[in-house]
C-alpha cells in the first residue's frame, strides 16, 4: 500500500452533521477538532517578530538556543535530567513526524508498526504509506515478533489514557526484546486532570525510572500546539536515543525538513516560560469543569479522560446515533470510529472552543432541547 491507496480523509463524513448543527438558532458549538482558539501568548509573538530577518537557510538540527531550551524543558518539566543537545531535534509540528517516522526509519513491506487500539489515525497512516503491516495493540506482551516501530500515546488522543512509570518500563523492556523503536507521543503531558495526574506530572518514556538507565531505541515526541497555542507555527520536537535522533537528522537534512528560523527562536522562548502554560491549562480546566457535568447529566458516561485535551464519552449506543443527537442540539463532536474499531460507541469532545460556546453547549445538554 502507498499514498495513492489511502482511504478518503475521514472528516469528510462529518460534514452533514456540521451542516445540521450549524442550523441551530443560537449557532454551532464546535467541539470536534482540537485546534486552539486562544491567542498565542504575547511573549512568543514578540519573539517571532524579533527573528523575522531570516535571510539564511535555517538549521535542520535546530539552533543552539533551541536545542538547549528543549534539554532544559525536559529536565524542568518532565524529570528527564540527562539529555544533551545530541538527544533532541526540532520538527515541523508533530504530525509530520508521526506520519513520516516509518519512512525516516527506512521501514517497508515485511516490517510491523504497532499503535494503540484507540488512537490518532496518523500512526496507522504512516505505516501504510511505506507498506508496513499496521497492528493495533495495547498489551506489550502481545506486540508481535517482527515489530520495528511501536507507538504509544500518553496522555492519549482521544481517550486520555495515561501510562504510569511502571507501565512505561514494561513497554520499554518489551520493545527492546523485539529490537523495535518505541516512540511515545506525549503532546498532552501538561494536561493532567484526575486521580494521580491531578497531583503529579505525567511521566515521559524517557523518565529514568522507566528507561533502566538507557535511552536506547526510545523517542519522546512533543508539540507546543496545545500548551502554547502554536498550532499555526508548526512547532514540535523529538528527543531520546542519540543514534536514532542522529539517523532522523541525516534523513531530514536530505529531505529539507527544517523548521523556519523565526519559529525556532519563538520555540526557545516558549519553552523557557512556564507562566503562559499554566494560564492556558486553567482555560482548558474551566471549559472541562462546565462540559463534563453537563454530559453526565444528559446520559453520557465519561471514559478515561484523566488527562489530555478531550472528553471521551459514550451513551452505550452507536457513535453515529450520538453524533445525530448532538447535532440536533447544535453540537458537533468527533466520531469514535475514526480512532479505531474499539471506539464504535464513543464520541470525542474537545476543550478548545471558547468558554462562551462551551457554556452554551452545556446549557443545551442540561435542558435536552434547543
Amino acid at each position: 500500500m502507498g499514498v495513492r491507496d489511502l482511504a478518503d480523509y475521514p472528516w469528510d463524513a462529518v460534514v452533514p452533521y456540521r451542516e445540521r448543527a450549524a442550523q441551530h438558532p443560537l449557532g454551532l458549538v464546535d467541539l470536534s477538532i482540537g485546534s486552539p482558539v486562544d491567542p498565542t501568548p504575547e511573549i512568543i509573538r514578540r519573539a517571532l517578530a524579533e527573528a523575522t530577518d531570516a535571510h539564511a537557510y535555517p538549521q535542520t538540527v535546530g539552533t543552539p538556543a533551541l536545542r538547549e531550551a528543549i534539554v532544559d524543558w525536559y529536565a524542568r518539566r518532565r524529570g528527564v535530567t540527562d539529555l544533551t543537545v545530541d538527544n533532541v531535534l526540532p520538527t515541523i509540528g508533530s504530525k509530520e513526524l508521526v506520519a513520516l517516522l516509518p519512512t525516516l526509519l527506512g521501514l517497508g513491506a515485511g516490517d510491523t508498526v504497532v499503535f494503540p487500539r484507540v488512537a490518532y489515525p496518523t500512526y496507522e497512516v504512516g505505516a501504510r504509506v511505506v507498506g508496513a503491516t499496521a497492528v493495533a495493540e495495547d498489551d506489550p506482551a502481545a506486540w508481535p515478533e517482527g515489530t520495528k516501530l511501536i507507538w504509544i500515546n500518553t496522555p492519549g488522543n482521544p481517550d486520555g489514557r495515561t501510562w504510569t512509570v511502571d507501565e512505561l518500563a514494561v513497554a520499554v523492556r518489551r520493545a527492546r526484546e523485539l529490537g523495535a523503536v518505541l516512540a511515545s507521543d506525549e503532546c498532552y503531558a501538561e494536561l493532567g486532570w484526575d486521580g494521580r495526574w491531578a497531583a503529579e506530572p505525567v511521566p515521559s518514556v524517557l523518565d529514568p525510572r522507566a528507561t533502566g538507565g538507557s535511552r536506547q531505541g526510545l523517542l519522546s515526541v512533543y508539540s507546543l500546539s496545545k500548551q502554547s497555542n502554536l498550532a499555526g507555527y508548526r512547532a514540535a520536537f523529538v528527543a531520546g536515543c542519540a543514534r536514532v535522533v542522529g539517523d532522523l537528522l541525516t534523513a531530514r537534512k536530505h529531505l529539507g525538513l527544517m523548521p523556519p528560523a523565526p519559529v525556532q527562536h519563538a520555540m526557545a522562548v516558549a519553552l523557557g516560560d512556564d507562566t503562559h502554560v499554566a494560564a492556558q491549562k486553567e482555560l482548558y480546566r474551566a471549559r472541562r469543569d462546565v462540559l463534563r457535568p453537563a454530559l453526565e447529566a444528559s446520559g453520557f458516561r465519561i471514559d478515561g479522560s484523566e488527562a489530555g485535551l478531550y472528553l471521551w464519552v459514550t451513551e452505550g449506543k452507536d457513535a453515529w446515533e450520538s453524533m445525530d443527537r448532538l447535532a440536533d442540539l447544535g453540537i458537533l463532536a468527533g466520531p469514535g470510529p475514526f480512532y479505531g474499531a474499539d471506539a464504535a460507541e464513543h464520541v470525542r469532545l474537545s476543550l478548545t472552543a471558547p468558554l462562551e460556546r462551551v457554556t452554551e453547549g452545556a446549557r443545551r445538554l442540561h435542558t435536552g432541547n434547543l
